[in-house]
């Protein structure tokens, strides 16, 4: 059945980045979501560094990837990020990492969501790793996209 395949793999097993140039180009938008884990609790008694809270930092570390997500996952096609926003918050196990990503395009915005996320988690564990060596990510998804063939698609997440 064709929708048990991968996408970027055609049926003699190659791999392919796949054909959009038949999409219509429709408003995308997804969001995704991750929590980094910490005993570190408050923004605020994070040390500054290099002139930039690391919030901040992890924050433009994010949208900066959503802009560039192409250039980091193979078969990725590029996209020209009409809105990138990161938002980090207090979370009961650490910090709650969240994105929501915007573009008029062929084809979804998905990941540029999800690496938007983790990239942002790590630039905020990397600011974490002195304070709690312990410092994790857990739980990266997709909390919901739209636009396109598939149309809206999303699901509940307990923050």
């Amino acid at each position: 059945m064709e929708q048990d395949r991968f996408s970027h793999v055609d049926r003699s097993g190659h791999v392919r980045m796949v054909d959009v140039s038949e999409k219509s180009p429709t408003r995308r938008v997804a969001e995704a979501h991750c929590v980094v884990r910490t005993r570190v609790r408050q923004p605020l008694e994070l040390a500054e560094r290099d002139g930039m809270h690391p919030i901040l930092a992890a924050q433009l570390a994010g949208v900066m990837t959503a802009k560039s997500t192409a250039s980091l996952i193979p078969l990725c096609h590029p996209i020209d990020v009409s809105q990138a926003h990161v938002e980090i918050t207090p979370h009961e196990d650490g910090y709650q990492v969240s994105s929501h990503v915007v573009a008029t395009q062929r084809t979804g915005v998905e990941m540029e969501a999800l690496s938007a996320c983790a990239i942002a988690a790590l630039s905020l564990v990397s600011a974490l790793k002195d304070a709690d060596p312990e410092v994790s990510i857990t739980g990266l998804g997709l909390d919901f996209k739209s636009g396109g063939r598939s149309g809206e698609w999303g699901r509940r997440v307990q923050p």
